[in-house]
């Protein structure tokens, strides 16, 4: 579905992504890790359009990513789950998932109801506003806000960062339910091992802008873990 092809991005004269490849399996659930640092939301970034790449290619689904704006790139069908939630602490709950639906092919008016069948707590508060709510229930509003356009690759990044444990249960359950009943394409980034290994089907490991290790969750070895991972 994804295909990232020799990426490369600079952040003023510091070199981030270098050479980057990788592919996003349609279907599959794919988790990208590594050490803080090691470029894992700059490529989110670049992927979403927030970010500039210099050169490389980004095809989704056959098109092209890195000549579109980041509008265009979320009509296409990418939700975007950002890291620190970052959603509108002033605006309602209901006011934060309507902003979703211009990017909807469908022109729909309303929040889709299966929405509230996920997150059955953001119907109770729909009319509070977004920095009231705790750590765990904005994550679950801006994975809502993301499945609010009607995604076919859903892309989140650290969901579980700052989340309560019984929370990050609840999230896991929902993102393998996203995956495995409605056939959603996710792509993850998660430095929690076990977390990954719940969710994901295959991993790319990145280590200073590049990418050094992938392959199938369950041939994630003790070896490479310790090797990139292990803090």
């Amino acid at each position: 579905m994804l295909t990232i092809e020799n990426l490369n991005q600079f952040y003023v004269e510091s070199h981030i992504l270098r050479d980057t490849s990788m592919q996003v399996r349609e279907g599959a659930c794919t988790c990208l890790m590594g050490r803080n640092g090691v470029g894992k939301t700059t490529l989110l970034q670049c992927i979403m359009g927030l970010l500039p790449s210099r050169s490389g290619s980004m095809l989704f689904k056959g098109t092209e990513l890195r000549s579109l704006r980041a509008e265009e790139r979320a009509k296409l069908g990418i939700g975007y789950v950002p890291q620190g939630r970052q959603i509108f602490p002033l605006m309602t709950v209901e006011e934060n998932m309507l902003t979703g639906l211009p990017m909807r092919k469908d022109k729909a008016k309303e929040i889709p109801p299966f929405i509230f069948e996920f997150f059955p707590v953001l119907r109770e508060m729909l009319h509070r506003r977004g920095g009231d709510l705790s750590g765990g229930q904005q994550q679950q509003l801006a994975i809502a806000r993301a499945l609010i356009i009607d995604p076919c690759l859903l892309i989140l990044d650290e969901p579980t960062e700052g989340i309560q444990p019984n929370i990050v249960q609840e999230i896991a359950t929902t993102i393998k339910r996203l995956n495995q009943e409605l056939g959603m394409t996710v792509l993850l980034v998660e430095q929690k091992v076990p977390f990954a290994r719940y969710l994901a089907d295959w991993y790319c490991i990145m280590e200073r802008g590049h990418i050094v290790s992938e392959g199938s969750m369950d041939g994630l070895d003790a070896a490479t873990v310790k090797a990139f991972l292990s803090v």
